[in-house]
C-alpha cells in the first residue's frame, strides 16, 4: 500500500501587545509631517492595543499531526514580538524605528524579519498586525512589487 500523501497545512496564532508610537517622519518638515499623519503626529504620541496573527504553514508530520509546535511557536512570538515591542515607545525603544516610520506596514515587516530569524526556514506564511479594527495590515514577505 502506498504512504498518503503529504497533507498541507496553515496554522495561526495571535498575540496582543501595547505600545505607543508618533507617525513623523525625519524625511519631512514638521508642517509636512502634521498635513500627512494628522493627529497621528503628535508630539507626544498616541498608543494602540496591537492583535498580531502570524500564520505559519508546512506538511502535517505524520508523526506529530502538526505543522509546528505550538510551545515552540509561542515561544519565538514572544521573543520575536512581545519582548522588543509590548509596553513599549516604539520610536524610542526599538532602534529598528529610529530610521523607519512606526506604521502598521513598517511594525509588520519588522516582526516578520524577527520571526523569519527564528522560524523553520520556509514555515513563515503571513503577519497579520491590527492596529485598531479598522486598520489591518497583513505582510507575506514581499519586498516590492
Amino acid at each position: 500500500m502506498a504512504p498518503p500523501a503529504a497533507r498541507l497545512a496553515r496554522l495561526s496564532r495571535s498575540v496582543t501587545f501595547s505600545a505607543c508610537h508618533r507617525l513623523h517622519s525625519k524625511s519631512l518638515s514638521d508642517e509636512e509631517n502634521l498635513k500627512l499623519f494628522g493627529k497621528c503626529n503628535n508630539p507626544n504620541g498616541h498608543g494602540h492595543n496591537y492583535k498580531v496573527i502570524v500564520t505559519v504553514r508546512g506538511e502535517i508530520d505524520p508523526v506529530s499531526g502538526m505543522v509546528i509546535n505550538l510551545t515552540d511557536l509561542k515561544e519565538y512570538m514572544q521573543e520575536a514580538i512581545m519582548e522588543p515591542l509590548d509596553h513599549k515607545n516604539l520610536d524610542k525603544d526599538v532602534p529598528y524605528f529610529a530610521e523607519v516610520v512606526s506604521t502598521t506596514e513598517n511594525v509588520a515587516v519588522f516582526i516578520w524579519e524577527n520571526l523569519k530569524k527564528l522560524l523553520p526556514l520556509g514555515t513563515l506564511y503571513k503577519v497579520k498586525v491590527y492596529e485598531t479594527d479598522q486598520n489591518i495590515v497583513v505582510y507575506k514577505g514581499e519586498e516590492s512589487i
